[in-house]
Order: C-alpha cells, then structure tokens, then sequence
C-alpha cells in the first residue's frame, strides 16, 4: 500500500470572548468549540456550576445569562460574547446570602448538594421572570432541574418563601401514590 503524504492540521482557532462574570469583567481566548460550563469551571476556576448530563436535560448547569435562566452546558462560549453571566458564585453579597441561599438552607432543600447551584439559579431567574405565581407555577417552571434526591417540596417551599407565595396548595409529587392501595 503506497504512503499517503502527510497532511498537518491546521493551528487551533482561538477566538477573545469577553464575559461579565458575577460582575467582574474577564477575557478568555476559546476554542469554538468550548462550552460556557466548560469554560466557568475550568477557565474561570468557577467550579460551582456542576456538569450534569451534558444534554441540557437535568439543569444541573444553570446559570444567569443576562439575567435569564441558561443550560450552560448547550451554549457555546463564543456565542456569548459581551454578555453578562451570574452563576452561584456571584449571588451572595459579601458574608451575605442571597435570599434564595438562605432559604435552602432553612427549609433543607438540599441533601448531596449536587443540584443546588443550578436550582439557586434558576429560581433567581425564576423570580426575575414574574411568571410563577403559585407554588404549582414554580414546580412547573422549576421542572427543568432535577433533583435525585428528592428534595423538590423542599425546594419549593424555599422558593414559595422567598417569593411571599402560599405553598399551601401542595400537589403530591409524581410518582407518588396518594389514597389507599389495593394489592
């Protein structure tokens, strides 16, 4: 079989991408490739926003994009050029918690932690989007982090506190079985 002649790969292509990152501005040299998650934890050494699935299905990634609920995991670095990006790390103001930190602290609404970050922030967008008016508004809007712990009702009585809801009108959970049982 004759050699085939070598070919060399072109240089990686880097391209600036300037971020506001919990109010600070950083400038990072990416690859296209890379993912705002990718480029938090390991650029930014910001290593509060988890990986989860890396499919954008469990919401472990969330974080704040210019003020709104992000997958951090789906978007693309340098798509997000000149934008503002708050991730757990930059919600607390000094020795402070925000409102939403404390709140999951009292109410217990977190057991391993993993989920945490992103559930923080996606109430934190929650809230600035106005839509959730009732605790079942919340679980619905709230339905794109998930918790393998369980700990939604105390997620939501977290999230009902902080925004002066009544969580009184609980429905059970899914999958849970309500009334008798008949085997």
């Amino acid at each position: 079989m004759p050699s085939q002649p070598t070919r060399s790969l072109a240089p990686l292509q880097r391209h600036p991408v300037r971020l506001r990152i919990n109010g600070e501005e950083r400038t990072f040299d990416v690859e296209t490739w890379v993912t705002l998650l990718a480029l938090l934890r390991e650029r930014a050494q910001l290593t509060g926003t988890k990986k989860g699935c890396d499919h954008g299905q469990c919401g472990a990634c969330t974080v704040l994009l210019d003020g709104r609920r992000v997958n951090s995991c789906l978007a693309l670095a340098v798509m997000q050029d000149g934008h503002e990006v708050t991730t757990i790390e930059g919600l607390a103001q000094g020795e402070e918690l925000h409102p939403l930190q404390q709140a999951f602290i009292d109410h217990d609404a977190f057991q391993c932690g993993y989920c945490t970050p992103g559930q923080i922030c996606s109430a934190v967008g929650l809230m600035a989007e106005g839509q959730a008016k009732t605790a079942n508004d919340v679980r619905e809007l709230m339905s794109g982090n998930v918790c393998r712990c369980a700990a939604y009702p105390q997620i939501v009585r977290a999230v009902t506190e902080v925004m002066g809801l009544d969580d009184a009108e609980q429905t059970p959970a899914a999958g849970y079985v309500t009334g008798p049982v008949l085997a």
